[in-house]
Protein backbone atom coordinates (compact mmCIF):
# COMPACT_ATOMS: atom_id res chain seq x y z
CA UNK A 1 0.00 0.00 0.00
CA UNK A 2 1.40 3.61 -0.93
CA UNK A 3 2.00 5.74 2.09
CA UNK A 4 -0.34 9.36 1.33
CA UNK A 5 0.60 11.49 4.45
CA UNK A 6 2.35 14.77 4.33
CA UNK A 7 5.36 13.14 6.09
CA UNK A 8 5.92 10.93 3.40
CA UNK A 9 6.28 12.92 0.48
CA UNK A 10 8.63 11.93 -2.40
CA UNK A 11 9.65 15.74 -4.02
CA UNK A 12 12.38 16.99 -3.21
CA UNK A 13 12.18 20.00 -0.99
CA UNK A 14 13.32 22.66 -3.28
CA UNK A 15 10.02 21.56 -5.44
CA UNK A 16 7.82 21.64 -2.73
CA UNK A 17 4.95 24.01 -3.76
CA UNK A 18 4.59 25.32 -0.39
CA UNK A 19 8.58 25.93 -0.13
CA UNK A 20 8.94 27.43 -3.39
CA UNK A 21 6.24 29.79 -1.87
CA UNK A 22 7.76 30.60 1.12
CA UNK A 23 11.16 31.07 -0.79
CA UNK A 24 9.23 34.02 -3.30
CA UNK A 25 8.07 35.38 -0.28
CA UNK A 26 11.56 36.42 0.78
CA UNK A 27 13.01 36.75 -1.95
CA UNK A 28 14.20 40.62 -2.62
CA UNK A 29 11.93 41.22 -5.51
CA UNK A 30 9.02 39.23 -5.14
CA UNK A 31 8.51 39.98 -1.58
CA UNK A 32 7.20 43.49 -3.29
CA UNK A 33 3.68 41.61 -3.46
CA UNK A 34 4.10 41.10 0.11
CA UNK A 35 5.22 44.59 1.23
CA UNK A 36 2.99 47.21 2.65
CA UNK A 37 0.95 49.57 0.32
CA UNK A 38 3.04 52.65 1.01
CA UNK A 39 6.40 50.28 0.62
CA UNK A 40 5.09 48.81 -2.43
CA UNK A 41 3.87 52.31 -3.91
CA UNK A 42 7.59 53.33 -3.00
CA UNK A 43 9.28 50.67 -4.83
CA UNK A 44 6.95 51.14 -7.74
CA UNK A 45 8.14 55.07 -7.82
CA UNK A 46 11.67 54.30 -7.30
CA UNK A 47 11.44 51.80 -10.80
CA UNK A 48 9.50 54.38 -12.17
CA UNK A 49 12.08 57.06 -11.47
CA UNK A 50 14.84 54.88 -13.17
CA UNK A 51 12.44 53.95 -16.21
CA UNK A 52 12.12 57.66 -16.74
CA UNK A 53 16.07 58.35 -16.83
CA UNK A 54 16.04 55.57 -19.52
CA UNK A 55 13.34 56.77 -21.34
CA UNK A 56 13.79 60.75 -21.19
CA UNK A 57 16.74 61.10 -23.43
CA UNK A 58 15.41 58.63 -26.10
CA UNK A 59 11.89 61.07 -25.67
CA UNK A 60 14.31 64.21 -25.94
CA UNK A 61 15.33 62.97 -29.19
CA UNK A 62 12.55 62.52 -30.75
CA UNK A 63 10.68 65.75 -29.27
CA UNK A 64 12.93 68.22 -28.00
CA UNK A 65 12.04 69.51 -25.01
CA UNK A 66 12.13 72.92 -25.54
CA UNK A 67 9.87 73.17 -28.12
CA UNK A 68 7.22 70.38 -27.56
CA UNK A 69 6.89 70.14 -23.61
CA UNK A 70 4.18 68.23 -23.20
CA UNK A 71 4.88 65.82 -26.40
CA UNK A 72 8.42 64.97 -24.21
CA UNK A 73 6.58 65.01 -21.19
CA UNK A 74 3.85 62.21 -22.41
CA UNK A 75 6.37 60.48 -24.36
CA UNK A 76 9.38 59.51 -21.63
CA UNK A 77 6.47 58.92 -19.35
CA UNK A 78 4.85 56.12 -21.75
CA UNK A 79 8.57 54.93 -21.97
CA UNK A 80 8.35 54.99 -17.81
CA UNK A 81 4.96 52.76 -17.89
CA UNK A 82 6.69 50.01 -20.30
CA UNK A 83 9.34 49.23 -18.54
CA UNK A 84 7.23 49.57 -15.04
CA UNK A 85 4.79 47.44 -16.98
CA UNK A 86 7.35 45.02 -17.94
CA UNK A 87 8.82 44.63 -14.10
CA UNK A 88 5.05 44.16 -13.03
CA UNK A 89 4.56 41.11 -15.62
CA UNK A 90 7.49 39.40 -14.16
CA UNK A 91 6.40 40.09 -10.57
CA UNK A 92 2.86 38.45 -11.81
CA UNK A 93 4.63 35.62 -13.61
CA UNK A 94 6.51 34.80 -10.76
CA UNK A 95 3.18 34.59 -8.33
CA UNK A 96 1.48 32.88 -10.93
CA UNK A 97 3.75 29.45 -11.19
CA UNK A 98 3.85 29.50 -7.26
CA UNK A 99 -0.43 29.96 -7.35
CA UNK A 100 -0.67 26.97 -10.22
CA UNK A 101 1.73 24.39 -8.35
CA UNK A 102 0.08 25.01 -4.94
CA UNK A 103 -3.62 25.01 -6.59
CA UNK A 104 -3.44 21.91 -8.34
CA UNK A 105 -3.78 18.49 -6.81
CA UNK A 106 -0.51 16.64 -7.80
CA UNK A 107 3.04 17.92 -8.09
CA UNK A 108 5.46 17.52 -10.74
CA UNK A 109 8.77 17.20 -10.10
CA UNK A 110 12.33 15.59 -11.27
CA UNK A 111 13.85 13.09 -9.04
CA UNK A 112 17.53 14.00 -10.10
CA UNK A 113 17.31 15.85 -13.96
CA UNK A 114 15.35 17.27 -16.72
CA UNK A 115 14.30 13.33 -17.98
CA UNK A 116 12.90 11.55 -15.07
CA UNK A 117 10.14 13.89 -14.50
CA UNK A 118 7.32 12.29 -12.18
CA UNK A 119 3.66 13.18 -10.59
CA UNK A 120 3.21 12.68 -6.90
CA UNK A 121 -0.48 13.41 -6.01
CA UNK A 122 -1.18 15.24 -3.08
CA UNK A 123 -2.91 13.87 -0.09
CA UNK A 124 -5.82 16.05 1.12
CA UNK A 125 -4.50 17.51 3.89
CA UNK A 126 -1.74 18.87 1.71
CA UNK A 127 -4.19 19.85 -0.62
CA UNK A 128 -6.08 22.09 1.93
CA UNK A 129 -3.38 23.77 3.36
CA UNK A 130 -1.69 24.69 0.13
CA UNK A 131 -5.44 26.05 -1.44
CA UNK A 132 -5.77 28.20 2.17
CA UNK A 133 -2.13 29.63 1.07
CA UNK A 134 -3.30 30.17 -2.82
CA UNK A 135 -6.85 31.63 -1.14
CA UNK A 136 -5.38 34.40 1.90
CA UNK A 137 -1.71 34.44 0.62
CA UNK A 138 -1.24 35.10 -3.10
CA UNK A 139 -4.66 35.55 -3.95
CA UNK A 140 -4.27 39.49 -2.51
CA UNK A 141 -1.13 39.81 -4.26
CA UNK A 142 -2.97 39.19 -7.83
CA UNK A 143 -5.85 41.79 -6.74
CA UNK A 144 -3.08 44.28 -6.41
CA UNK A 145 -1.01 43.44 -9.33
CA UNK A 146 -4.56 43.72 -11.07
CA UNK A 147 -5.13 47.11 -8.88
CA UNK A 148 -2.00 48.73 -9.87
CA UNK A 149 -2.01 46.85 -14.00
CA UNK A 150 -4.87 48.76 -14.23
CA UNK A 151 -3.88 52.15 -12.85
CA UNK A 152 -0.98 51.63 -15.07
CA UNK A 153 -3.81 50.90 -18.10
CA UNK A 154 -5.70 54.39 -16.76
CA UNK A 155 -2.65 56.56 -17.04
CA UNK A 156 -1.51 55.27 -20.27
CA UNK A 157 -4.89 56.18 -21.89
CA UNK A 158 -4.75 59.48 -20.34
CA UNK A 159 -1.56 60.27 -21.92
CA UNK A 160 -3.05 58.73 -24.96
CA UNK A 161 -6.40 61.06 -24.76
CA UNK A 162 -3.91 63.80 -23.89
CA UNK A 163 -1.74 63.24 -27.20
CA UNK A 164 -4.96 62.74 -29.55
CA UNK A 165 -6.40 66.81 -28.27
CA UNK A 166 -2.71 67.98 -29.25
CA UNK A 167 -3.13 67.34 -32.63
Amino acid sequence: MRETSVSFCPVPPEQRPINEYEELKTSWFFSWGTLPLSTYIKKLVWVGFWSWLIAAPIAAASFSPSKYLIRFILTSMAGTEVLLALVLIRLYLGWSYVHDRLQKDRIFYEESGWYDGQTWLKPSTMIDRDRLVVLYEIKPIFIRLQKTFLTLAGLTLIGSLIWLFLG
